[in-house]
């Protein structure tokens, strides 16, 4: 079918126009400059067969909400909304570019950039979920670059609003990033769908195809749908990418919505795990957090990063780790010369006034003395209290960092009596909540592979028919991770 013309681009006061963008099903974008501030703006306008008082008052509610949540890093920023003087409302927006939507059919984007981008426009998507809003049309072609190279994720909300209206057209839109129970109208838009299609895009662009695509074959809607509906998506095929990842994308496209990490910002976890593994820097979570977290963490970037599976924090904030650093000098500098200052006193003691005048004048002074006696038994008795204070604050220090190795291992608590169900071709394992808090979570193993870490007291695991499933849970803290459970081993019946 022939594709339609742009429409007729507004005259819009203040903005001066240049030529057209890009066409969708349900609008133009049109490159104007902004003549105050001069700048130019990307302006998508609405097509005037489209647009009647119902659609009129939902755009307005869907413009300001995308204004509230474009304040986010990684969503495109709306500058303005209004309705043209022929009555066709538009959206005033940042300038990006859509090149990554070509990029990933032409060329291998190396491995750390897509995760780089998946966890910034998961923080996105994750940010709009905390607001009560789901996208409805995640694709690679949503995704936009700024002048910076910044993703951010567009198209907010405006193509689910129209789509409850021509629900054919929406969906066939985005078939190959649409999850099974969407393209079965079991739902119009889900927590888990939103994971479905993420994870979807984020495997397009390492692969430079949608992931039930077939090179070579026919991939027509009613071919991907079939496809989808198998869930059984085409490998990868590159060196580089690690099984891992392979695995963490395959999870989350999971036919059963349950199978699915329960939110997106649980599988940015994931993705962070994954950079941690490859060695590259990890990419911060930017989610906005509550007044409560904000009061109590002192970095931010720390409250959002993943801790690595084997103890320890796999990236640090190197601002925090200067400040300790710088600390912990002042610290040791003042007690070493205090005991070595001390230490002398001690020694010289004996020697009468001579030995001792200089050096326990300037210890008076810095411990706030007024009067230093003419003999040597004064300075010796504060030389003597000098130094059991330094062995107090030694011994106190030590017993600190016992308690808080204990805290960090012995303490973490540990999961027990795994319970598990069958339903079709799917296990379903849940535990009770030993006691964990919110800093902690729980880290996954099936038979001997490891999962990212989850809050949910829930794990779904799909096997074919004969196959020894064994699944065991260890609670994470702080990236420390305490004993692991008693595996509970399920045979998947026939």
């Amino acid at each position: 079918m022939a594709r339609r013309l742009p429409s007729q681009p507004p005259t819009l006061p203040g903005f001066s126009y240049i030529h057209v963008l890009g066409s969708g099903g349900f609008a133009d974008v049109f490159l104007y400059e902004q003549n105050m501030p001069r700048r130019q703006v990307a302006v998508k306008v609405m097509l005037a067969e489209v647009v009647n008082d119902q659609v009129r008052q939902m755009f307005q509610a869907e413009a300001n909400l995308m204004a509230q949540l474009s304040s986010h890093p990684s969503i495109l920023t709306v500058y303005q909304a209004s309705v043209s003087s022929d009555g066709r409302p538009y959206l005033v927006m940042e300038m990006c570019s859509s090149a990554l939507s070509q990029r990933y059919r032409t060329e291998r984007i190396p491995v750390a950039d897509v995760l780089r981008i998946a966890v910034k426009i998961g923080s996105a998507i994750e940010t709009a979920h905390m607001a009560g809003v789901l996208h409805r049309d995640i694709k690679p072609s949503n995704i936009l670059l700024t002048a910076y190279g910044h993703p951010v994720l567009s198209d907010f909300g405006i193509a689910a609003t129209l789509s409850e209206s021509n629900t054919q057209e929406a969906v066939g839109m985005s078939i190959p990033w649409s999850a099974p129970e969407v393209l079965m109208d079991e739902t119009a838009g889900s927590i888990e769908s939103e994971v479905w299609a993420f994870a979807a895009t984020v495997y397009s662009l390492l692969a430079g195809r949608s992931p039930f695509e077939i090179p070579g074959e026919s991939n027509t809607s009613v071919d991907l749908i079939s496809r989808i509906n198998r869930a059984k998506a085409q490998p990868i095929d590159r060196a580089d990418v690690p099984t891992s990842l392979e695995r963490t994308l395959a999870k989350a496209m999971s036919k059963n919505p349950k199978s699915r990490p329960a939110s997106v910002l649980e599988l940015v976890r994931e993705l962070q795990s994954v950079e941690v593994e490859l060695g590259v820097a990890q990419t911060p979570v930017e989610v906005a957090m509550d007044d409560w977290a904000l009061a109590t963490v002192a970095d931010m970037e720390d409250r959002t990063r993943v801790r690595g599976v084997q103890g320890g924090a796999a990236v640090s904030s190197s601002r925090r780790r200067r400040r300790r650093a710088a600390a912990a000098q002042e610290n040791y500098d003042a007690v070493g010369t205090l005991v070595k200052e001390s230490a002398d006193l001690g020694t010289r003691g004996s020697r009468g006034r001579r030995g001792t005048s200089g050096r326990a004048r300037s210890v008076a002074r810095r411990s706030g003395a007024t009067t230093t006696a003419p003999g040597g038994k004064p300075a010796q008795l504060l030389a003597w209290i000098l130094v059991a204070c330094s062995v107090l604050v030694i011994a106190l220090g030590a017993t600190a960092t016992f308690v808080l190795v204990r805290a960090g291992s012995d303490d973490i608590p540990v999961v027990s009596d795994i319970s598990a169900s069958q339903s079709g071709g799917s296990v379903t394992y849940t535990w009770n909540d030993p006691g964990i808090d919110e800093r902690d979570s729980y880290q996954i193993q099936l038979d001997g592979q490891q999962f990212g870490l989850q809050s949910r007291t829930e794990f779904v695991a799909d096997g074919d028919p004969g196959d020894h499933i064994c699944l065991s849970v260890r609670v994470s803290r702080n990236g420390t991770l305490g004993d692991e459970s008693n595996p509970k081993c399920v045979d998947v019946a026939e």
